[in-house]
């Protein structure tokens, strides 16, 4: 520990001092311009043949790219509402309204307000809606409180989790579209006409270059994967991780530390979860440009083994293990009682 450390007071601002003296909290404008230019230069090429192949059953690959695409630039948003990208908060609405309203079809507002409540109490059962029991528990608590569809779902959640998620892009449309219909949403109208703006022009085209069969099979298999895709970036972060209730007991470093989950992997798995598989760093510094986290990682997992801070890093597939493990065992009182 350095002596400018010692004179720091919590373990995360000694933390913060390393991670700022590295320059991993430098912004990273050129990064950002060629991710965006690659992303839209693929979104637009993916539509253009869309155009060009008609009414084919090749249009289901370009339902498939497209899924994936739809990802990109909900990562994009994301990092964006994070303030990775821009200082200043005008630009990081308007580019992030064109993402997620125009681009994904998915509120900006809505979703950055949701997600700055997580990150604020991760895992925690009253304060995360990211652990709402509305259709999963995420303990046996909510087990045993549940009511409705929970209560029915909850007793084979773990089977039912996947098959769930190809629901969760029809969920990010209608939650936006529920979040602009009602007071409270900064820059609502502009919101409003960006998401119907992208609906009109998706369905427009669907029902446009395809027949009504093909293009309900376009958009049940587009809309699909990227619920799945959405699903399986974020399952990993947070599931099957300890879930806090009650007052805050931990200071802020433990507190995102103990209920995230990294995972491990290459260029591969960078690209395909935003460096969101660095979620430990990223709960901790979410500001960071996401290029850094992977640079953070072996400061933070070091600064952790100093502090006697457990620091959990599996692969993708023993996150999807724990996770799932976690969700059957969640459900357990709604077995016993049947």
């Amino acid at each position: 520990m350095t002596t400018t450390e010692n004179h720091v007071g919590s373990d995360f601002a000694r933390l913060s001092h390393r991670i700022s003296a590295a320059g991993l909290m430098a912004r990273r404008p050129g990064y950002y311009a060629v991710r965006t230019a690659v992303v839209a230069g693929l979104f637009a090429a993916g539509w253009v043949a869309f155009a060009l192949l008609g009414n084919s059953w090749w249009q289901l690959g370009v339902a498939v790219f497209q899924a994936f695409l739809f990802g990109q630039i909900a990562l994009l948003s994301h990092d964006l509402a994070h303030k990775q990208v821009f200082r200043r908060r005008r630009p990081t609405e308007a580019a992030g309204m064109l993402a997620g309203n125009l681009g994904v079809g998915m509120s900006y507002g809505w979703w950055m307000d949701k997600h700055t409540r997580h990150h604020a109490n991760p895992n925690h059962e009253e304060l995360d809606p990211d652990v709402d029991p509305d259709i999963l528990v995420w303990s046996k608590d909510q087990a045993r409180a549940s009511r409705g569809v929970a209560r029915f779902i909850g007793r084979y959640q773990a089977f039912l989790f996947f098959p769930l998620l190809t629901l969760e892009g029809l969920n990010l449309h209608w939650s936006g579209i529920r979040a602009v219909r009602k007071p409270g949403l900064r820059h609502r109208k502009t919101e409003a006409a960006l998401l119907a703006a992208h609906h009109v022009l998706y369905f427009g085209a669907l029902f446009t270059v395809l027949s009504p069969g093909m293009a309900l099979l376009f958009f049940a298999v587009h809309q699909g994967l990227w619920g799945v895709y959405m699903g399986s970036i974020f399952a990993p972060n947070h599931k099957g991780m300890p879930t806090l209730t009650g007052p805050a007991q931990l200071d802020f470093l433990r507190k995102q530390v103990l209920t995230s989950r990294n995972v491990r992997g290459g260029l591969v798995t960078d690209v395909a979860l935003g460096g969101l598989n660095y979620q430990i760093e990223h709960h901790l510094f979410p500001s960071m440009p996401s290029p850094h986290l992977r640079r953070a990682q072996p400061i933070v997992q070091a600064y952790c083994a100093e502090l006697g801070v457990p620091y959990l890093q599996t692969s993708l597939a023993e996150s999807y293990r724990q996770a799932l493990t976690h969700l059957h065992e969640a459900g357990a009182p709604l077995r016993n009682r049947s």
